[in-house]
């Protein structure tokens, strides 16, 4: 029995880890007020998709699912449970057989649902009815992978608990899902230090052509592209950091922070996209065209 579910110690379901993918983390809706503590939201990056996947089995909008990323997961699980697959489309199957993305799946004990590679996007999102169980910490289960807080990414053989249903699963015949973008448009505030730039830097920032860099994680969306002039020497203090701010390093080039972001920092922030324009990014693979627009208050 793996760690994380020796740690628990709460009995009942659990799901086996029998291939964990490139990278498969338990998310929730994160762990909110507590960036004075330097304590970052994390979540799940793509929260509609990570709401859906919870309604699908009767889940609370809260209840931690599984987060993979470009390879999806194989899980065995010990007893019958209700799933659903949502976020990047993929390939979904139980006991090989052919299974539906986006409904509810009825698994029978030593089922192993398999969720494939992404076909377009990046993350997929497991839920299991009860939710997974793993242990929180200040408030959330999610795994955040910069501060290394919540349960490890999943490793094969690791065993998670699974909470008690709470309701039926949704009588859905289908369910609208936004496929990853053709084009990643990201409307952009201006920023707290937005003056730290050429005159031209805002019109630069909208006018060029952008594209989603390999570098990208859950901590910041990095981009290939054009740098940005700055008209100031130096770097800032740290000072505070929220979701969506768009910091510019010194090669330039500007990072809009995601979940996993730092809550300080000491490059200066030209903008912020808001948070509810974020998801797309989570969906959004190297190498996808991307422009910032820039918009007013």
């Amino acid at each position: 029995m793996s760690a994380a579910r020796a740690s628990t110690g709460v009995p009942g379901p659990v799901v086996r880890a029998e291939r964990p993918g490139a990278l498969t983390t338990v998310q929730d809706l994160g762990r909110t007020g507590h960036a004075h503590l330097g304590v970052p939201r994390s979540g799940a990056l793509d929260l509609p998709a990570h709401r859906l996947a919870n309604r699908l089995v009767g889940n609370a909008p809260e209840a931690a699912t599984l987060e993979t990323t470009v390879s999806g997961a194989a899980l065995r699980v010990r007893t019958p449970v209700t799933a659903a697959v949502t976020g990047a489309p993929c390939a979904v199957t139980v006991d090989g057989r052919p299974a539906p993305w986006g409904a509810p799946v009825r698994l029978p004990a030593g089922a192993v649902l398999d969720v494939g590679p992404a076909a377009g996007g990046l993350r997929s999102y497991i839920a299991f009815a009860g939710g997974i169980a793993a242990e929180p910490v200040l408030g959330s289960r999610s795994a955040d992978l910069l501060s290394g807080l919540g349960p490890p990414p999943l490793a094969a053989g690791d065993e998670l608990p699974l909470g008690t249903p709470h309701g039926p699963p949704a009588p859905v015949d289908a369910v609208p899902c936004p496929g990853p973008p053709a084009e990643l448009v990201l409307p952009v505030l201006p920023g707290p230090r937005h003056d730290w730039f050429a005159p031209d830097a805002l019109r630069s920032l909208a006018c060029a052509r952008y594209a989603v860099s390999p570098a990208s994680n859950r901590i910041g969306l990095r981009t290939d592209g054009p740098p940005l002039r700055r008209s100031r020497a130096g770097e800032l203090p740290s000072e505070g950091m929220v979701l969506g701010a768009v910091q510019v390093p010194p090669d330039g080039r500007p990072v809009v922070f995601l979940a996993d972001h730092p809550v300080t920092g000491g490059y200066p922030v030209i903008g912020v996209v808001p948070e509810d324009r974020l998801w797309a990014a989570a969906q959004a693979p190297p190498g996808t065209p991307l422009r910032f627009v820039p918009v007013s208050r």
